[in-house]
């Protein structure tokens, strides 16, 4: 450690960081600071006024989300795939999904709508990925959700798509997977 030997005044050591500087209110903020500042009286042990400390928000039981289906969306399992997609004669659009998935509750409004819009042309259908873990694996699922199109039981190349998409950009990407198949 250095030690600083001087007999002047002007090499005092002085501390690295800056003092706090105090402000001075006006006499009636001042004391209207004073009665907010004071201590509530003591009864009985607790403090009169004084909010209890929040608790963390507990369920008794987890609340349950459930995967909707409109008119136009059907969820299928496993044990339905095949009949319902691998063997449909028109295409399929396929929504992976889960209960717990936030942008999957986002874009069910949209898909809902697709379905609507589309049934003639195609059926859409939503799986749960926690109650399918086969077809997850098969078809090797890894973001939510996931939308892939089958026709003639076979996936359709470059038609994988996963996460949330807008009403607007599910229509035009809807529409240019058709459009492959009317002009092919």
């Amino acid at each position: 450690m250095d030690t600083l030997l001087s007999s002047s005044p002007s090499m005092v050591a002085r501390p690295s960081l800056s003092p706090v500087l105090s402000t001075a209110f006006p006499s009636k903020l001042h004391s209207a600071v004073a009665t907010f500042s004071s201590s509530p009286p003591i009864i009985g042990g607790f403090r009169r006024n004084h909010l209890p400390l929040l608790r963390p928000l507990t369920f008794s039981t987890p609340p349950k989300f459930s995967i909707r289906c409109g008119a136009g969306v059907k969820e299928i399992k496993e044990s339905e795939f095949r009949s319902t997609v691998l063997e449909s004669s028109r295409p399929v659009l396929v929504e992976f999904v889960a209960t717990w998935c936030g942008p999957c509750r986002l874009i069910s409004p949209a898909m809902e709508s697709i379905a609507q819009e589309y049934g003639d042309r195609l059926e859409v259908v939503k799986i749960d990925h926690d109650a399918n873990p086969q077809l997850i694996e098969e078809y090797k699922v890894y973001g939510l959700p996931t939308l892939i199109l089958f026709k003639d039981g076979q996936e359709v190349a470059e038609s994988r798509r996963e996460g949330a998409i807008t009403k607007a950009k599910l229509k035009m990407y809807v529409d240019s997977l058709l459009e492959t198949f009317s002009v092919a």
